[in-house]
């Protein structure tokens, strides 16, 4: 008797690939009909599922804070017992995946944030959906000693952030930097917030 594994949710399916059309398409590109086409679904089943323009990025939005989870890998941040070093390294490897394997799930996630400048509701979905991290982030460096842990979480995402735009979408989309100079760049950001 074989035993058959289950592949993706409908919903998951649906999800992927509107991240999928979103980093390949842009904004434009992402209708119910091009989902259906693009996952080989009968015509109407994006609809079924997500009714309205909003429910289909909700829906997206939603997958791609679990998939990006999965990529930064929370459940590896070390713990702050472990030292600055130790996050610097954690950060980075999780940044140059985004910035290697996962490049078009970065470049959907700045399609959606970009889109949720024009949508409030969006807003409010994008920016709840992607707390999780920053929480963590501001308990890491809260744990590692930060007199300002708000503001230095806001620093690192901003740098992490602004190198990914910018090999991902920028002007160093060319140019991919290697995971020791993302670990080296961290590192030196790290000891400066934290003196040390």
């Amino acid at each position: 008797m074989s035993v058959r594994t289950a592949g993706p949710s409908r919903s998951d399916l649906i999800a992927d690939t509107a991240l999928a059309l979103l980093a390949e398409r842009g904004m434009r590109g992402l209708t119910h009909r091009a989902v259906d086409e693009a996952a080989g679904l009968p015509q109407g089943s994006t609809s079924n599922l997500a009714r309205t323009r909003q429910a289909l990025l909700e829906l997206a939005v939603r997958r791609l804070a679990d998939r990006e989870a999965r990529v930064l890998a929370l459940h590896e941040m070390p713990d702050p017992e472990a030292g600055a070093a130790s996050l610097a390294d954690a950060l980075a490897l999780a940044a140059h995946r985004a910035l290697t394997d996962h490049r078009a799930l970065t470049l959907a996630r700045y399609e959606l944030a970009l889109e949720a400048t024009r949508r409030p509701e969006l807003r409010a979905f994008f920016d709840a959906t992607g707390a999780r991290f920053r929480d963590q982030l501001t308990a890491l460096v809260s744990g590692l000693g930060s007199t300002d842990p708000a503001r230095h979480t806001l620093s690192l995402i901003a740098w992490a952030d602004g190198l990914m735009f910018s090999c991902v979408a920028g002007s160093f989309g060319a140019e991919t930097p290697s995971l020791e100079e993302v670990r080296a760049g961290l590192r030196e950001l790290l000891e400066g917030m934290l003196g040390g």
